[in-house]
């Protein structure tokens, strides 16, 4: 499966949710672009991009429950 199929997701600071969009071009396993773009110590859940809103008017109010 293509990285690019995923994303990583995490809370921000700011208490939104900040979302990596994994390109294949980068020749990077998933786990090395969190090590890489993900701040260490928030939790990082990895979800399917079907599951990602594409209606983004609220996307300020936007949560993740696992």
């Amino acid at each position: 499966m293509a990285v690019s199929d995923k994303r990583l997701i995490y809370q921000n600071d700011e208490g939104g949710i900040s979302i990596v969009i994994p390109m294949d071009e980068s020749g990077l396993t998933l786990e090395e672009i969190k090590e890489k773009d993900c701040p260490s110590g928030k939790t990082v859940y990895t979800v399917d991009k079907s599951e990602i809103p594409t209606d983004r008017s609220f996307r300020d109010a936007w949560t993740y429950t696992e």
